[in-house]
């Protein structure tokens, strides 16, 4: 069962008699057990959906016919930009072909009316495509090759940082949001993420890195990026309370 600091930091996840485990998958750098930490949330009735290799395979199969324009300027350079209202979801083109677009609808329902697949909570951004969300499908720990891509390419052009986070599987404009996130946060949490830590402390709470990481570049990540690993549904290594957790089904076309 969680400590009972866990549910005072993670408001939503539980009365102190009855309380919820924090939604995520545990890896050894979690610092969680599975008693703590897990891929559901009772009080949603939701568990994580996994996908097997053969399911990111054919997602990796369908095409964007409306790929994102590349940042052509650091977001983290200006005021952090507004959020649209609504829901990201997949349209299908031509399931022959698998082709696709994501599209912004006002809510689940009015997406499902119009015959497309919810993707995710809140609008559209750089990371909606589903190449991006086979990747974070299949990788439930991506702040550790991301954190390792940075490192290497310290000191190296920017482009330089965006090619490794390509090589992870991220298209290009995602992987520009995700390299910016990596430069605001090295320069506003170096003092707390000098050094590798625990994603979380013992009672639930989230690292120092971690939690100057969203506190410092959180907001210009989630209005740019649009899918984050919350908003998505998806279980990973960095757990949160099930209050934070939007469901989303994923029944995407995949034969």
């Amino acid at each position: 069962m969680l400590l009972g600091g866990a549910c005072v930091l993670a408001s939503g996840c539980g009365s102190s008699n009855n309380p919820e485990r924090l939604f995520g998958e545990p890896v050894a750098q979690t610092g969680l057990t599975s008693d703590q930490c897990g891929p559901s949330c009772p009080s949603l009735g939701y568990v994580s959906r996994d996908f097997t290799a053969d399911e990111i395979a054919a997602l990796r199969q369908w095409t964007n016919t409306a790929p994102y324009a590349e940042l052509t300027a650091d977001p983290y350079s200006q005021p952090v930009p507004s959020r649209q209202d609504g829901v990201c979801a997949i349209v299908v083109d031509g399931l022959a072909a698998k082709t696709y677009h994501p599209e912004t609808f006002a809510s689940p329902e009015a997406a499902h009316a119009a015959g497309a697949i919810l993707t995710h909570w809140d609008a559209c951004g750089l990371c909606s495509t589903l190449e991006d969300f086979a990747l974070y499908a299949e990788n439930r720990d991506l702040g550790a090759p991301v954190r390792q891509c940075g490192l290497d390419n310290f000191g190296q052009p920017f482009d330089s940082l965006v090619a490794c986070l390509q090589g992870l599987g991220f298209t290009k404009p995602c992987a520009q949001i995700w390299g910016y996130n990596v430069l605001n946060t090295r320069a506003k949490c170096l003092n707390e993420c000098i050094r590798p830590d625990y994603y979380h402390r013992e009672d639930g709470s989230l690292s120092p890195c971690l939690a100057c990481d969203e506190r410092e570049s959180g907001p210009w990540f989630k209005a740019v990026a649009g899918r984050t690993r919350r908003n998505t549904g998806l279980a990973t290594s960095i757990c949160r309370p099930c209050s934070e957790v939007r469901p989303v089904a994923h029944d995407y076309p995949l034969n």
